[in-house]
């Protein structure tokens, strides 16, 4: 039956406490949201569970609704509650009314982090219209709608989606959230890989991990320096799904004979490469998705980032996102701090992402060269960059330019 499912897995809760432990106190706080909601409640059951010795262990329950069902289970001992809620839009749509229930939820538990999932269920709305919904925080969110499905894949790693919007044109989403779209991909493709390539100057050898949407690698093409992109994406079907419906973003560069496709562990690979590479672009998923998958997570670390470095020639460069620094800030920082500590030299910098819906945040961090000198990209002139692009005789490109270049780092 057509209806829309919503899961959140609450970590870190800062709630009163007894929120987690007292049957009543939940009950109460759940009947009320659901009621507010304007959902209809017509059965419920909780039950408050305690250890051997008698202390309270957590409490779980679930309310019948006309629409479907609210559950929730809470684990003290960990500060950490599960939500799942489901509602019938058959007749009325309903997934409003669902997702005021999860967010009010999240709001009063007060989670440091939390992972969300929304799965549209029943044949009709999996192939027509809907809402793909990006989680910025517990509490903001921007989402477009979704006039069909094309294609929907649940891979070894992950769920990945192919989807046309009337705005974005397709998008491809993992694990729930925005990954890229036909119509503002630039803004993050040229951003993530020119300041790195300008400030370098001639890159012959480049190393993405990720990527699998080819965007990255088109635009690293564009620099005829260029003799060989290992381009490391673990997923196939991330490749597979690209191929056959982004060609508006890779133009067909999996087929160049400049591209060395492999499908491996990101973090494995760089750690057992003979191989060194003047950049080395991190084009990965949020290494925490809204449904709680952590494919990225290894890859932020100060152990790799040390790989990373080691694997760079003289003068090379690691490039990466960071996230948005309102929204993700205690990842924003704990990345730089991490950078800092192996790298030479550290530049954040940020453009905004329409299909994010906000100001996102990269980082070039980059070694010295042989007279031990790193060459700052944000202190290149908008006179050096365009005389770079002329040389290089780069002129396909919608966003990045010289007056970009020195805009992206001028919040730093």
């Amino acid at each position: 039956m057509e209806g829309l499912h919503l899961t959140a897995d609450c970590f870190d809760c800062l709630c009163n406490p007894m929120l987690l432990f007292e049957e009543n106190r939940l009950s109460e706080l759940v009947r009320a949201l659901t009621n507010q909601a304007g959902l209809t409640i017509v059965g419920e059951k909780f039950h408050a569970f305690s250890y051997a010795d008698g202390s309270a262990a957590g409490v779980t329950g679930t309310l019948l609704l006309a629409e479907s069902h609210v559950a929730i289970h809470t684990w003290p001992e960990r500060q950490a509650v599960t939500l799942d809620v489901y509602v019938c839009n058959f007749e009325n749509n309903n997934s409003q009314k669902a997702r005021h229930i999860v967010d009010r939820l999240i709001a009063a538990f007060q989670p440091q982090q939390v992972s969300r999932q929304e799965l549209q269920r029943g044949s009709r709305l999996a192939n027509t219209a809907g809402q793909a919904v990006e989680y910025l925080s517990p509490y903001t969110t921007m989402q477009t709608q979704i006039d069909q499905v094309l294609a929907e894949v649940q891979s070894p790693y992950q769920h990945i989606q192919i989807a046309e919007t009337p705005e974005f044109g397709k998008i491809m989403r993992i694990d729930g959230a925005m990954m890229t779209s036909e119509k503002d991909e630039f803004y993050y493709h040229e951003c993530l890989v020119h300041p790195a390539a300008m400030a370098h100057g001639k890159p012959q050898t480049a190393l993405i991990i990720g990527g699998g949407d080819g965007g990255s690698t088109e635009e690293l093409l564009k620099h005829s320096s260029i003799q060989k992109i290992t381009l490391c994406e673990i997923d196939q079907e991330v490749i597979q799904l690209a191929r056959e419906h982004l060609v508006s973003i890779h133009k067909n560069v999996f087929d160049s004979p400049k591209v060395h496709l492999i499908h491996a562990d990101g973090f494995a690979f760089v750690q057992e490469t003979k191989e060194t590479y003047d950049l080395i672009l991190l084009d990965l998923t949020d290494p925490i998705a809204p449904n709680g998958t952590n494919l990225a997570e290894s890859c932020m670390s100060e152990e790799f980032f040390l790989a990373c470095h080691t694997r760079l020639n003289s003068h090379g460069s690691l490039v990466l996102h960071l996230g948005s620094e309102f929204y993700h800030a205690e990842r924003y920082q704990s990345t730089l701090s991490h950078l800092n500590k192996v790298f030479e030299l550290v530049r954040p910098y940020a453009v905004f992402i329409p299909l994010y819906g906000a100001l996102w945040s990269m980082a070039i961090a980059s070694k010295p060269d042989g007279s031990g000198h790193c060459i700052d990209p944000g202190k290149l002139t908008t006179e050096q960059i365009d005389t770079a692009l002329k040389t290089k005789e780069i002129f396909d490109l919608q966003y990045y330019k010289p007056e970009i270049h020195v805009a992206l780092f001028g919040h730093n």
